[in-house]
């Protein structure tokens, strides 16, 4: 007996030593994710013209990672990757999906949510869905199914598309929230009570008066923030998981009439700041309830911050939206994937620390497989990796990061201080036009005062090399690409991308982005 209970206790603190973090007491897990937030953005990661200080917190009490990224550089495949663990270029998404596509998410397919209901957790995720609704195309008059309650939640409320695209409505598990049977949605018209953005080209489905009128642009933030407080404390003591997926700060610019000139760069900062508010709204509630010290905070953003015209603002005022990094969303340069990550977990993770190691958000799947003692199933979650070593200081099993921005022709390979871009430019959106809304590209570069060996006066040089390679550990601003001096590495990265291209992934397989 006496030899049985120190097996049962050497057993255990191996288990803690080891890189699993599974024990009998599995922490809450809240995941906000933010969208369009570059890495510039908080004061933290450098920011001067606003101010971040519930997220500044967050940083301050846990640790700052400087070299992560989200799979995408776009909404909707960043979202794919973080909820299924597997690059988004397996399912072709490179675009963001609007209000006509179906679930992109297959409901066999393993998420990060239902690999925590069986682990125990009650799941909810709140705020912008962006996945896309029903098998072919949603019912906005009808059931929303599947959705998110089909890939492991236990609840939904949110904003289905996103806050600058049709239908203006909140959804609530299956179905849209206020809607009425005598005023259906009609699609090509608009509602009385919607509004839609200017200067936005937009498809508008119209009717269901009642279900637009809730929703109002500058009252997301608030609404959503309030159902996720509510839904923390009706959890009790059960054990939860929570992904709070916000609108801000993606366009157009709503923030809430108190957090208007706020800033030192106009409603871009100001948004920053409801953003900083929600955060600080949600951890308030964590300590109320007596579970913040118990609760894995982890806060990033969908991809990088969006040059559109309210960002070009915030630039001339003095802000850089990401940082020192070269590019915007949509952009396989640095300054599209990019993404600040933060975590917070009180005696798991030293307080006031920073790491540099190379994480990515389709890496949540396996780390929260391994924080719960679980095992993934064959095919699911294949370029995850479990990325608990880091939260401690330790390094990541990862051999090579995949990389997808707006233009499939620009799929990218990162491996250790290499980066490879399979084609000229940023691959994003390439408008030469200042204040257009797909401003992007070889133009924005020059007019952001950036460097690029490849760009000059706003344009691709003719005789720029047809791909891109950078040293990311002496060149972090991507301001000389290395095509033509280092072949051998071009070679091998090539060759590595081409092991990813459809033609050779399209069967299930092992894990390759961790170390041989």
């Amino acid at each position: 007996m006496k030899n049985s209970r120190l097996n049962i206790l050497t057993a255990a603190v191996s288990l803690w030593a080891g890189v699993t973090f599974a024990d009998v007491s599995k922490p809450n897990i809240v995941l906000i994710f933010a969208d369009d937030l570059g890495i510039g953005d908080l004061s933290c990661y450098g920011a001067t013209k606003l101010k971040t200080p519930n997220i500044d917190k967050l940083a301050m009490e846990g640790r700052r990672f400087t070299d992560a990224h989200s799979a995408s550089a776009v909404c909707t495949p960043s979202r794919y990757a973080l909820l299924t663990g597997e690059y988004p270029h397996r399912k072709n998404l490179y675009a963001p999906v609007f209000l006509k596509t179906g679930m992109v998410v297959d409901t066999k397919q393993q998420t990060i949510a239902s690999v925590l209901k069986d682990a125990g957790y009650e799941t909810a995720i709140i705020g912008k869905w962006h996945l896309g609704f029903g098998e072919k195309t949603p019912d906005w008059n009808g059931e929303l199914k599947p959705g998110p309650l089909e890939l492991g939640f236990d609840y939904y409320f949110g904003v289905p598309v996103v806050n600058s695209h049709a239908p203006f409505v909140y959804v609530e598990n299956h179905r849209v929230v206020g809607l009425v049977p005598e005023d259906p949605f009609v699609y090509g018209q608009q509602a009385k009570t919607q509004v839609i953005p200017e200067k936005m080209k937009l498809d508008a489905i119209g009717g269901a008066d009642a279900a637009h009128a809730l929703y109002d642009d500058y009252q997301v933030g608030t609404t959503l923030t309030e159902k996720a407080v509510e839904w923390i404390k009706a959890r009790g003591n059960k054990k939860f998981f929570l992904c709070l997926s916000t609108a801000n700060i993606h366009h157009p610019f709503t923030p809430a009439p108190r957090f208007q000139g706020t800033s030192e760069c106009g409603l871009y900062g100001d948004f920053v700041h409801e953003l900083d508010w929600i955060v600080g709204e949600i951890f308030q509630t964590l300590e109320t309830q007596g579970v913040a010290d118990n609760t894995l905070i982890i806060f990033t953003s969908d991809n990088g911050g969006m040059f559109n015209h309210t960002g070009q603002e915030a630039w001339e005022m003095g802000h850089a939206l990401n940082g020192k990094y070269l590019g915007f969303k949509f952009d396989a340069w640095e300054g599209g994937h990019r993404v600040p990550f933060i975590v917070r977990w009180p005696g798991k993770v030293e307080a006031g620390t920073t790491s540099d190691e190379l994480i990515c958000n389709v890496d949540m799947m396996a780390t929260f497989a391994a924080l719960t003692g679980q095992t993934l199933a064959d095919g699911q979650g294949q370029d995850s990796v479990n990325i608990l070593p880091a939260l401690k200081g330790e390094s990541v099993e990862r051999d090579h990061l995949l990389l997808s921005p707006f233009k499939k022709t620009h799929l990218s390979i990162r491996k250790g201080k290499w980066m490879y871009i399979s084609g000229k430019g940023g691959g994003g959106f390439s408008s030469p036009k200042v204040g257009n809304h797909g401003f992007g590209g070889p133009a924005a570069i020059t007019f952001s005062g950036r460097e690029n060996s490849d760009i000059e006066n706003g344009k691709i040089k003719k005789n720029a090399p047809p791909a891109q390679l950078y040293d990311l550990e002496n060149d972090p601003a991507q301001t000389i690409n290395l095509y033509n001096q280092h072949p051998e590495v071009v070679q091998q990265m090539a060759a590595l991308l081409k092991t990813y291209r459809p033609e050779a992934s399209s069967e299930p397989m092992k894990n390759r982005n961790k170390k041989k």
